[in-house]
């Protein structure tokens, strides 16, 4: 377990518990596609970013418990219908949910997580919190369409492709630290300041996400390497190769995104290389990490304040 998990390591165990049975259901194939993904690892970060905020705040009580785990469930609902889009089959390592039980399984148990953390969000009773999550899922849902629209088309601009990871994975981060603020009563002047370190945190985690997707390795990362491309995914080194590569560059790395293949990943990848692509979208998660950092300076000393500025390093230093 990383350092900035130990500062909420018995709350988080608790959470772990609630996810558990809070996936119980009458329909055993719900369990067991429910479990499957569940004990398929990851990182848990979002459910620690609750923890954490809403500790950072004062918070006395046990709601921020239920918040972490209806994170987390919406978190793997969205990887449970992503897998069946991107027709992923590998994920953490191991087989994912709809190349073991199926498309139409994955997508159903999906719906399930997400009615389940509504259930659970009627139970914390607080409408404010309501609002974010419900706002939250909404504009991921857009994030999802947009980056299916976007696929093959590698006119996608840098502008576009932030926008779309802002709203596909950088918005659930900021809506976990957010309802831990909002769970503590916190002033909107904290609660923005959280707000904005989660934001921070979730876009630096999505383009280190497209950095390893080209530099780093399937034993690490539990997926293969290039996978991005193999699904017609514009993402920041490609869109950063083919504004500052060769004529030849830019058209080889435009055919394979319209293409969907990656059979000249070898060259795709000396072109990324060549122009520099891997070192500015590391620059730009460097940035993003950098000012979640910032976020926190107007807070008081804490083991908490501590393990967040922990978490921002780790956002850019992981090689997973």
């Amino acid at each position: 377990m990383l350092p900035f998990y130990q500062v909420v390591k018995s709350e988080f165990e608790e959470v772990n518990g609630i996810i558990i049975n809070r996936l119980s259901s009458e329909v055993d194939l719900v369990e067991n596609i429910g479990q499957y993904i569940i004990d398929g690892g990851g990182k848990r970060l979002r459910p620690l970013l609750v923890l954490l905020s809403a500790k950072i705040s004062g918070y006395i009580g046990s709601k921020h418990l239920s918040l972490a785990a209806i994170v987390e469930f919406i978190h793997t609902a969205t990887l449970l219908h992503d897998d069946v889009v991107d027709t992923s089959d590998l994920r953490r390592g191991k087989a994912t949910a709809n190349s073991k039980f199926g498309n139409a399984p994955s997508v159903l148990v999906g719906d399930f997580l997400y009615s389940r953390a509504f259930q659970m969000l009627v139970e914390v009773d607080d409408m404010k919190i309501m609002g974010t999550i419900a706002d939250t899922t909404n504009a991921i849902s857009e994030g999802e369409v947009q980056q299916l629209a976007n696929a093959r088309n590698p006119m996608i601009s840098e502008e576009i492709y932030k926008k779309v990871i802002f709203k596909k994975t950088a918005i659930l981060f900021e809506a976990a630290t957010k309802v831990g603020s909002q769970i503590a009563g916190s002033n909107s002047k904290d609660e923005k300041t959280l707000s904005d370190y989660g934001r921070h945190i979730g876009m630096a985690f999505q383009l280190m996400d497209d950095v390893l997707d080209y530099n780093g390795t399937s034993e690490n990362l539990g997926k293969n390497i290039g996978d991005d491309l193999a699904e017609g995914k514009t993402t920041l080194p490609l869109i950063y190769a083919m504004k500052n590569g060769t004529k030849q560059q830019k058209s080889l790395i435009q055919k394979a995104i319209k293409n969907a293949n990656f059979d000249k990943l070898g060259l795709i990848l000396d072109a990324i290389k060549d122009t520099g692509a891997l070192d500015y979208t590391m620059s730009c998660a460097k940035k993003h990490a950098t000012e979640a950092k910032h976020c926190l300076v107007g807070l008081s000393d804490s083991k908490e304040k501590k393990a967040m500025l922990e978490l921002a390093e780790f956002s850019i230093d992981r090689q997973y």
